[in-house]
């Protein structure tokens, strides 16, 4: 399908929706009007009057139904699934075994809304895990994919054309017909027309007929599309400006700190794959899952490595996909270690969190190797290294037990409140006169600063401006920090202070006409410029 195509599509669609909507006003008005007394919308009043109401009630949600996307390793999954979405969310190289998890992106077409679900290298015959570091994993990815066909409302099974049909395409094809869900194949890598004979041989899967793509190129994704939405049941219009939603919960932090394993704890089940091999996660995940009455968004995130250059192919992508993870969350939850000491790595992760401004709770994981002798050292440590995050919340878990799991949601929860925390002005500046009276800025250069207002700029995170007369030091800033800690909270939230100096009133005529003069001094540059 060609892109005018598709942008006719969607102008009919907008032009169906308005005339609707036209006639919905037009009959709303007349409902109002002959309704005065109670101002509702009385439906059975307009159906006396011989008027139409069908689709005038709310229609029922409808839920956003699911796409897998399956084969085995190395045929373009990942990169299918990129041209699908428009963007490139989904970790990608030339090499098998990239993919591992489910992961779920959302995704629009004419129009409408449906969720992808991209999976690992589908290898259902054992010895074959190509790509994967042990057998064992290549199990658990396979796992994953079946339950991805298992929980789908169609199936799209991707086939290397190039290559043709093998024993493994021809083993899932096989668990496919069984499973009874509608199934579209797509012949990948067909990057031009006479390519397209080579698709003629998927006929053999007996699966229908295969659609011919390029998931690099983009040739065949218009009718690809077009083939996947016949196929779903009902999907939701696309939702344009939809705010709020469950809060995003980023579980961040080194490698083989457990963060998977706390996924799977949390939600009930194997929802990632979990191995002693460390960088076993690439993508994002996001899970869904309720806790405490509320439900969250929980995001599992590939581990940060000790130095950039130490990712190299698709862990240095997952990187960049785990930075962009954390920058989309509200709170992270930092994972560290509580049987092993603490690292650089730790340190700077935390202040990776921080300096991104997002909420921060620190999780000690595998506290059930943690002897008596290593809490004190634990805690000597924490004193000692973590003295930039002391206001962040501690929690003490074991992923693999569930020991005290159930204490993170309160330590979130707090988190939160702090990073959404207002102080209104009249309250933060009589506090801060007290505050100066008994402790006023040190003198710099002979004369002493004098902070004359103070404002709360924002929150998420909070953020104070102080309008001074001088230059305030680094260390009397943290000062004010750690007393607005003391005074308004502000737990698992980082606090940023900033000042605004006063401009000096100079080099304006004499007998109080200054104001010219500054005037001519804001000309100036842009006057010197031009001479340059």
């Amino acid at each position: 399908m060609s892109m005018r195509e598709d942008s006719t599509g969607r102008s009919d669609a907008g032009s169906s929706d308005a005339g609707s909507s036209d006639t919905g006003s037009s009959d709303t008005g007349s409902s109002d009007t002959g309704s005065s007394d109670t101002g509702g919308f009385d439906t059975s009043r307009l159906a006396a009057d011989g008027f139409d109401t069908s689709g005038l009630e709310q229609a029922p949600e409808v839920a956003t139904p699911v796409v897998a996307v399956v084969g085995r390793p190395n045929v373009g999954k990942s990169t299918l699934v990129n041209r699908i979405l428009g963007s490139r969310q989904a970790v990608v190289e030339d090499v098998p075994g990239v993919t591992r998890d489910r992961v779920a992106y959302d995704a629009t077409w004419r129009g409408r809304a449906f969720t992808v679900m991209d999976t690992g290298g589908w290898e259902p015959s054992p010895g074959s895990e190509q790509g994967q570091a042990s057998r064992a994993l290549a199990e658990q990815v396979t796992a994953q994919a079946r339950l991805a066909v298992d929980t789908a409302d169609a199936v799209l099974f991707v086939v290397d054309a190039v290559v043709g049909v093998t024993d493994a395409d021809e083993a899932v094809a096989a668990v496919l017909r069984r499973s009874g869900k509608p199934v579209i194949l797509a012949a990948n890598k067909v990057d031009d027309t006479p390519g397209e004979s080579a698709a003629t041989a998927l006929w053999s899967l007996g699966l229908g007929e295969p659609l011919p793509v390029s998931a690099l190129h983009g040739r065949g994704s218009g009718d690809l599309l077009d083939v996947i939405l016949n196929a779903l049941p009902e999907t939701p219009r696309e939702q344009f400006g939809a705010e709020g939603g469950p809060r995003r919960i980023a579980l961040v932090g080194k490698p083989n700190v457990g963060k998977s394993s706390l996924l799977n704890k949390l939600a009930g089940q194997q929802r990632v794959l979990v191995d002693d091999v460390p960088g076993t996660t690439r993508d994002p995940v996001d899970e869904l899952i309720e806790l405490g009455g509320t439900t969250w968004r929980f995001v599992d995130t590939a581990g940060i490595r000790r130095r950039a250059r130490e990712n190299q192919g698709a862990d240095f992508y997952a990187a960049q996909r785990t930075a962009g993870a954390l920058q989309r969350a509200e709170v992270a939850v930092v994972l560290v270690d509580a049987s092993e000491p603490l690292t650089e790595q730790d340190l700077r992760i935390v202040s990776m969190v921080i300096d991104a401004g997002r909420a921060l709770v620190i999780a000690y994981n595998k506290w059930d190797l943690v002897d008596e002798d290593r809490r004190l050292q634990l805690d000597r440590e924490i004193d000692r290294q973590l003295h930039t995050a002391r206001w962040a919340p501690r929690v003490n878990i074991s992923a693999a037990t569930g020991r005290h799991v159930d204490r993170l949601v309160p330590a979130i929860e707090l988190a939160l409140a702090g990073w959404e925390t207002r102080i209104s002005t009249g309250r933060l500046n009589a506090w801060l006169t007290e505050l100066l009276a008994a402790t006023p800025p040190p003198a710099r250069g002979g004369r002493q600063p004098k902070i004359l207002f103070a404002t709360q700029a924002g929150t998420r995170p909070p953020h104070f401006v102080l309008f001074t007369s001088g230059f305030l030091e680094a260390g009397y800033r943290r000062f004010i920090e750690r007393r607005l800690r003391e005074e308004f909270g502000f737990e698992g939230s980082p606090v940023h202070v900033s000042m605004r100096l006063r401009e000096k009133r100079r080099g304006g005529a004499r007998g109080g006409t200054g104001q010219p003069g500054r005037a001519a001094r804001r000309e100036a540059p842009p006057e010197r410029a031009r001479r340059g």
